[in-house]
């Protein structure tokens, strides 16, 4: 047994019930002749890992089941990979600007929601480019990204899959707009457009709720003139809201794993949240052959 097949052994690998197919607990018999397919064409061309069954779902619900599409993704992902060092991304990338780059751009998870996915926050409306810019830069920030996608998919879903009882394979994200301006807007546009693009292409499905909150006036009425053009699924998951959305994030995260200061329980301080990374994936009881989830300090 390799360790990709002893790790996928020791977590739950069906989701949850839906009502939606596509996904391991609830496939039509055409997704699974295509599912198969895709399998086979992979093994064909020489790939051997990531060719479990909700990876290669991934690949296809982004595609629409499009055969074809799902292939041609697969296979720049796989390039992409190799040529950003992502394979071996966490042991060899050592982030230690991070303690200074969190007061600058916060960027961090604490906890779970009520589905058990990890919740990932981000307060875009502190970001300061220029002082960051300073002490690190753009490509490493990349880096650091990618890094944080790599514990998420092979430390975080993991722990979190085995409390669930059922493969958890997204997250929540909490995008803090406040005190946000055009001009910090614009400071970041370069990073956020390379990071959303690392996300879609080679970390698809990975959206599973995401809260846009403090958001600026006309904001909402902005982003619905963008809604027709955007997948009927992925608006489904977000939600835009102002300064009145602590209501709204209790109905999805535990008041007790929410920080106070965004309505819950939790009494962390922001350097304890911005460093200490807290979740499932730091409990023994869920923690398997992956080990705990690595620190990037």
């Amino acid at each position: 047994m390799t360790v990709e097949q002893e790790l996928l052994a020791s977590y739950p690998q069906v989701s949850a019930p839906s009502s939606q197919t596509g996904y391991t607990s609830n496939l039509t018999d055409e997704q699974r002749k295509i599912l198969k397919q895709f399998y086979e064409e992979l093994k064909k061309m020489g790939y051997e890992s990531r060719l479990d069954d909700a990876s290669l779902l991934r690949f296809l619900r982004a595609r629409k089941f499009d055969l074809k599409k799902a292939i041609q993704m697969f296979v720049n992902c796989e390039k992409w990979r190799k040529d950003f060092g992502t394979n071996t991304i966490l042991k060899d990338f050592d982030y230690k600007e991070k303690p200074q780059v969190a007061t600058l751009y916060p960027q961090y998870y604490h906890k779970v929601d009520n589905d058990g996915r990890p919740v990932y926050f981000e307060e875009l409306g502190k970001v300061n480019l220029n002082k960051m810019l300073k002490v690190t830069t753009q490509e490493r920030m990349l880096k650091n990204l990618v890094w944080e996608y790599e514990s998420f998919t092979n430390y975080r879903l993991p722990a979190c899959s085995r409390m669930k009882g059922y493969l958890v394979e997204t997250s929540c994200t909490i995008l803090d707009l406040k005190g946000i301006s055009i001009s910090s807007a614009y400071q970041v546009v370069g990073y956020v457009k390379e990071a959303s693009k690392i996300g879609q292409d080679y970390y698809p499905e990975r959206m599973g709720k995401f809260y846009c909150i403090n958001a600026p006036f006309g904001f909402s009425t902005a982003f619905k003139a963008f809604k027709p053009f955007l997948d009927p699924v992925t608006v489904s998951k977000i939600s835009i809201c102002g300064s009145g959305y602590k209501k709204e994030l209790l109905k999805q995260i535990p008041a007790e794993n929410l920080p106070v200061k965004y309505g819950g329980t939790s009494d962390v301080t922001d350097e304890e949240l911005y460093l200490n990374d807290q979740g499932p994936w730091r409990d023994p009881q869920y923690i398997g052959p992956e080990g705990e989830a690595p620190r990037s300090i």
